[in-house]
């Protein structure tokens, strides 16, 4: 672990390493000079700007707008606590006496979810309170909870319903995506034989010394369970297309929406557990072409996690020597001054990105690390992309507005995606996401445009990129003059994220030569 606590750098250096990741923000983050009609992209501009100062004709016209992928979601957290309450009541499911959480039957009649559905309505609103920040978010209960306990604390509360039908979750939140004009969708999941597997660990103690020798021991038997992993989500898929009727007549829009998984750790267990559910997360990627990635969750500022930090970045470097095509992204920084003690902001999203990482989760504190401009140019020197969650941050942490680190971010050419995290948890959508970026950000639509690609660009999606080293907008050569070029075509059909990336820009042609629908009698 990093423990050296520097002098912050003054001011005036990071203005002067701004000054030089100057240019590398124009490749990364403006669209190209190869546009298919920049005239379409400057009358969306002006279109924007007209209906900014008008709330809902704002968010009619980024519900429109397309969004390219979603790289931040959790798919236990995107489902809104009503989904679960409906599943729920129709597996006879309840409350537990303090009317708080959901648990398995049986129960008194009057503490049936359906019950209380049907004749309770108070206790049914105040249920949804609980098991999400609705409460919170609308002031109420606030001197009570904040949003940070009450946003973690949902997730064992909905448990039940959420293992119950895990392939409807999956049709849910591809619904979503599909009315936010997101085509991809990068998920954090875990398949359940993988997470018992984990948790059956105890809590044999374990240091950085220790890894290679538990690695051996456990590598047999992971191997033996990943094929019960891949049926299980070959049947949860299953169950989501006949939910969205794919293949039929009837087919919904979200059979359209691309789905990967990344599989995740969690940081907040005994060390033992981190470290098997991380090798049995890294051993899916590598076999099942479904999952892309791996990431580590729950709350930072947790007691174990503090401690256990440094040792989790020796389990991902370890781990990612063994298996060398497996990509990570981390939540890093998801702290903020006053929920942890300030020498404890010095450096999680610096040892995250010397640990492998090639997309940080949230990177809030990023203002507070003793290295924050040598981590900030090299972010941006490696493509490192950061996923802001602007509601989750405003919710969980408190930071919002000119608090929030995206204009830092933004200024040293980091590569920024935007993200939903746990929408369904913090009652929130893509487009909401998009209209806080412009509201509360001051984004553009070039520059929401530009964070559009750069969602497919730094997504795990395999293939070859669409774009031509990193400067979004313009083409590879083959794809130059035409995407719709046999060259063109040939390039597309070898890569997945290109033709998520051509997809795309077809959607920005449309979207930018039908704004007629958006214009208001008195536009001129």
């Amino acid at each position: 672990m990093v423990t050296s606590r520097n002098e912050r750098p003054p001011g005036a250096r990071l203005r002067a390493l701004a000054l030089a990741c100057m240019a590398g923000q124009a490749l990364l983050l403006a669209p190209g000079a190869a546009r298919a009609d920049p005239a379409g992209e400057a009358a969306a501009s002006a279109m924007f700007d007209a209906v900014s100062g008008n709330a809902a004709r704002l968010r009619v016209f980024l519900q429109a707008m397309p969004k390219g992928g979603d790289l931040h979601n959790h798919l236990g957290g995107s489902v809104y606590a009503e989904d679960f309450l409906e599943t729920a009541a129709g597996k006879g499911m309840c409350a537990d006496e303090a009317e708080q959480r959901i648990v398995p039957p049986p129960c008194p009649s009057e503490r049936t979810i359906a019950a209380m559905g049907e004749r309770r309505p108070f206790a049914y609103a105040r249920l949804i309170d609980s098991l999400s920040t609705r409460g919170v978010q609308q002031g109420v209960g606030a001197d009570e909870v904040s949003g940070h306990t009450q946003f973690f604390s949902s997730f064992d509360k909905f448990g039940p319903a959420y293992v119950a039908d895990v392939g409807r979750w999956l049709a849910v939140t591809r619904a979503s995506a599909a009315r936010n004009q997101v085509s991809y969708l990068e998920l954090m999941h875990n398949p359940r034989v993988l997470t018992e597997y984990a948790m059956a660990a105890g809590d044999e103690p374990l240091d950085e010394a220790g890894l290679g020798a538990v690695y051996r021991r456990e590598a047999g038997a992971v191997e033996a369970l990943l094929g019960k992993a891949m049926a299980e989500v070959d049947r949860e898929e299953a169950d989501a297309r006949r939910i969205m009727a794919c293949g039929t007549p009837a087919a919904q829009p979200a059979c359209g929406v691309a789905v990967h998984y990344l599989t995740f750790a969690w940081r907040g267990m005994a060390p033992a557990v981190a470290f098997r559910s991380l090798i049995s997360g890294f051993a899916l990627a590598h076999r099942d072409p479904r999952f892309v990635g791996v990431n580590i969750v729950m709350p930072e500022d947790d007691p174990v996690a503090l401690r256990d930090y440094g040792l989790h970045m020796a389990m991902f470097r370890f781990l990612e020597a063994k298996y060398p095509g497996v990509k990570v992204s981390m939540h890093a920084g998801e702290l903020t001054l006053g929920l942890v003690r300030p020498r404890e902001l010095g450096d999680h999203i610096a040892q995250a990105v010397a640990s492998g990482a090639r997309r940080i989760g949230h990177g809030t504190d990023i203002a507070y690390e003793d290295t924050a401009p040598e981590t900030l140019a090299r972010m941006a020197r490696e493509g490192i992309a950061v996923e802001i969650n602007l509601t989750s941050n405003a919710v969980i942490l408190g930071v919002r507005g000119g608090e929030h680190p995206i204009a830092l971010y933004r200024s040293m050419g980091v590569p920024v995606v935007i993200s939903t995290d746990d929408e369904g948890v913090l009652r929130s959508d893509m487009t909401n996401e998009y209209r806080r970026a412009a509201t509360e950000q001051g984004l553009g639509y070039a520059d929401l445009k530009a964070a559009a690609r750069a969602s497919l660009e730094y997504s795990f999606v395999p293939g070859a990129s669409l774009w031509r080293q990193g400067r979004l907008g313009t083409a590879v050569e083959a794809c130059s003059a035409s995407l719709a070029d046999d060259r063109c075509k040939t390039f597309l059909a070898s890569s997945e994220k290109a033709r998520l990336q051509a997809d795309l820009e077809g959607r920005f042609d449309r979207f930018e030569h039908g704004l007629g629908r958006f214009k208001h009698p008195q536009d001129s």
